[in-house]
């Protein structure tokens, strides 16, 4: 080991950020705006708070402020499990026979088990700052659905959550964390809505998907007085408030001098991949340092890799903006055999214009290759990863590997969004040799984007 660098690189509470970045600041090229698909105009500050809380609203238009303070009491709850420690990877390193170095930010170290609760109870403050009853949500695997409840419990909020169906039915145990916080969670799609009926009729006994989920939560929000929707990833202000994973990142690396020279995220919507690389991309975008971006996405659900960058209902049943992203088509549907999260059909439109820009690479990985690697992890490292961050493990070995053919000592850092206890159908699947690989077909993509908004 380096007698220089901890195994675990631990800040002190002092350290822990006071601001949220917002990395649209210095983007040169903003996103596109959100559109309202009645009018095609990009969507008001009123028109945005008839869904979202207005305060998150605001976040979500801001694309000029650079540093947005964190208010106290979201930071008396960060506090509970932040700051998230830096880890060398020291046991991998050796394993994989590499010159290279290898970090890893840890978000699993608190009860929701991943990121998502940074950006939560944040969410759930804004709610109850604005005096709301209760919010609702959607959740692919479970994590942005236990964190949300957990926050709306802090906050005294009711809590809504549509939850994908095949999820539903392979994590019991994630639901019943999230009753256990106080919350109704319901399958999606669910016959207790409009959209959620009507999906149903059109895809008799599907597994559902997250766009499906988003459309049932929005749809319940305008109906419910008292009660906004609230998103785990996709959305700026999601981003916004996932940029502590990276803040506390640079700053544990900028006090070890530590200079990553490729950061690596999975990439579903973009919470954990945005949040982590957002303040490093701004000392890229400012000329100040250079990295290489790599996001990581399921090979069944291939949004960047393989998707198109048009603009796009967010959700299936069509009731949300249009945002211009890279995406598969809102009515598409993720096999039913694809085991973790990063469901989305989408990809944040902050990420999809720098990756549009050449600033961010992608890649996607078929989940045999994922769940390798994260049976490997876990035996060197000693941490049960979930699905979402395998993808970025699987990347970053087959980096370090590279590393070792070549013999260059590249510094390789990735985001390890929580931990896989909920995720255990999915390896059972895989140590029972019952998972297979699903890539959707150039005919089956063609079909959806065939069905892309004309805009």
């Amino acid at each position: 080991m380096d007698k220089n660098i901890p195994y675990k690189i631990y800040l002190s509470e002092d350290e822990l950020p006071r601001q949220w970045y917002n990395v649209r600041a210095d983007m040169k090229i903003k996103p596109a705006p959100l559109l309202n698909p009645a009018t095609g105009n990009p969507v008001t500050l009123d028109e945005m708070s008839a869904i979202f809380c207005r305060e998150l609203a605001k976040q979500e238009l801001d694309n000029d402020t650079p540093y947005i303070d964190i208010p106290p009491e979201i930071l008396d709850f960060y506090k509970m499990y932040r700051p998230a420690p830096l880890v060398r990877a020291y046991f991998l390193e050796k394993a994989l026979g590499t010159p290279a170095k290898i970090y890893y930010k840890f978000e699993g170290n608190n009860t929701s088990g991943s990121h998502k609760l940074n950006s939560a109870i944040a969410q759930a403050y804004y709610a109850k700052q604005q005096g709301l009853k209760g919010v609702t949500t959607e959740t692919g695997a479970g994590q942005w659905g236990t964190a949300l409840s957990m926050a709306c419990a802090y906050f005294g909020l009711d809590c809504k959550v549509y939850m994908v169906k095949v999820s539903y039915e392979q994590k019991p145990f994630r639901r019943e964390v999230m009753r256990t916080y106080g919350a109704n969670v319901t399958p999606s799609p669910s016959d207790t809505t409009e959209v959620g009926r009507k999906i149903l009729a059109e895809f008799p006994g599907t597994g559902g998907s997250l766009g499906c989920a988003i459309s049932e939560a929005v749809e319940t929000a305008l109906n419910t007085e008292g009660y906004r929707y609230v998103l785990g990833s996709v959305l700026a202000q999601v981003l916004l408030h996932q940029s502590v994973i990276g803040l506390e990142t640079m700053t544990a690396c900028d006090k070890y001098g530590i200079k990553p020279d490729i950061i690596i995220g999975c990439a579903g919507g973009g919470s954990n991949l945005g949040g982590l690389i957002s303040p490093f991309m701004g000392r890229k975008l400012r000329g100040e340092a250079d990295y290489k971006f790599v996001a990581v996405e399921p090979a069944s659900c291939p949004s960047l890799t393989r998707g198109k960058y048009a603009y796009d209902f967010c959700d299936t049943g069509k009731v949300c903006p249009l945002s211009k992203m890279y995406t598969l088509g809102s009515g598409f549907i993720p096999s039913p055999n694809h085991a973790g999260g990063l469901r989305y059909h989408g990809m944040s439109s902050v990420l999809s214009e720098l990756y549009d820009e050449g600033l961010i690479e992608a890649r996607s990985v078929e989940q045999t290759a994922v769940f390798e690697a994260a049976t490997q992890f876990a035996r060197i490292e000693g941490t049960l990863p979930a699905p979402e961050s395998s993808h970025a493990i699987r990347a970053a070995m087959d980096e370090a590997l590279k590393c070792k053919e070549t013999g260059e000592e590249k510094t390789i850092l990735f985001g390890l969004t929580g931990t896989g206890y909920f995720d255990m159908v999915a390896y059972q699947k895989f140590n029972d040799g019952q998972m297979s690989d699903y890539i959707p077909s150039d005919e089956e993509l063609e079909k959806s984007f065939a069905k892309l908004p004309n805009v």
